[in-house]
């Protein structure tokens, strides 16, 4: 089913919520990648740029750890002691691990595409749950006091984020919480100052993104707070949170910029394949873009939103 009918289940009915197509949106089928493209595995049927693969895994498990040094904590929402932690799109599921320890009286689910580390063992207070957002989630209203969406801003078109989040918002239990945290790929939030491969690469990724309808000038980043108050949420708070990049600016600015490398090298296979380009030629502006980080004291940003359920 393509993405603009959005499926919602309620305990005892499946609705079915059709949204007008977008002009410019990704369907299922147009410049899709082939599942290998070079050394890396990337989702033919989704708009996803990112691989899923185990180099990936082990990104997405260094980018958490990040995430939770710069937040001192793994969120902001002021949850109390939640029964029920849904996190979508968990990845490797290290957040809702940590939710599930933090939390042993909660059952914990983490939702996404695959389940990407089968082999760990989890905590006895977590299981996976495979879905999609983009085809609605496959549980109850009113059934989680917290629930967790992060960094989704590649993998859902712009034109299907105030759905997602009612879809969110639709299965957050009265009093609980909703928390979002996103980036934008829009030059000015995620590089500044940006030298000339930083515009360059970043314009090839909006490039990309556009024709496949996800954001590529912010609009999710700075509407995330408007998104929960059209899904019926209050006591929602926005924090824009200003990061360095680069080894100058110390520990975490090392950190980011690590991250960030190696995001954009995991993105190179389908830029060089979109613009018929040598992949070592994407990967060289990738280089020297870490160099202008340096030289130029650079800082990205990011969001986190989130409100409550009435």
């Amino acid at each position: 089913m393509p993405w603009w009918f959005f499926r919602r289940r309620s305990r005892n009915t499946v609705r079915t919520a059709p949204s007008a197509q977008p002009s410019s949106g990704w369907l299922p089928g147009e410049v899709a990648l082939p599942r290998l493209q070079g050394s890396r595995r990337y989702l033919q049927e989704q708009p996803y740029l990112l691989p899923k693969d185990l180099g990936e895994v082990n990104r997405l498990d260094f980018q958490h750890y990040v995430l939770r040094a710069i937040l001192r904590g793994n969120y902001l929402a002021p949850i109390q002691q939640p029964r029920r932690i849904l996190d979508i799109g968990c990845g490797t599921g290290q957040w809702a691990f940590e939710l599930a320890q933090q939390f042993p009286q909660a059952e914990v689910i983490g939702l996404d595409l695959e389940q990407v580390k089968p082999s760990v063992s989890p905590p006895p207070n977590y299981r996976f749950v495979q879905g999609d957002i983009l085809q609605g989630l496959p549980f109850d209203d009113n059934s989680f006091d917290f629930v967790h969406q992060r960094l989704l801003v590649l993998a859902i078109p712009q034109a299907a984020w105030p759905a997602a989040v009612q879809e969110l918002a639709r299965v957050t239990a009265p009093g609980g919480w909703l928390e979002l945290v996103e980036v934008s790929i829009h030059i000015s939030d995620l590089i500044s100052p940006a030298g000339p491969a930083n515009e360059q690469f970043v314009s090839l990724l909006g490039q990309l993104s556009a024709l496949r309808g996800i954001d590529s000038e912010g609009t999710v980043m700075r509407s995330l707070d408007q998104y929960l108050a059209q899904a019926g949420l209050i006591n929602i708070q926005r924090h824009p949170i200003q990061v360095p990049i680069g080894d100058w600016a110390g520990r975490i600015g090392a950190l980011s910029a690590l991250d960030i490398h190696e995001a954009w090298k995991a993105i190179s296979a389908p830029l060089a394949a979109r613009f018929h380009l040598p992949e070592q030629e994407i990967l060289q502006l990738i280089d020297r873009a870490r160099q202008e980080w340096n030289e130029l004291h650079s800082y990205g940003t990011f969001t986190v939103a989130y409100g409550q359920k009435p």
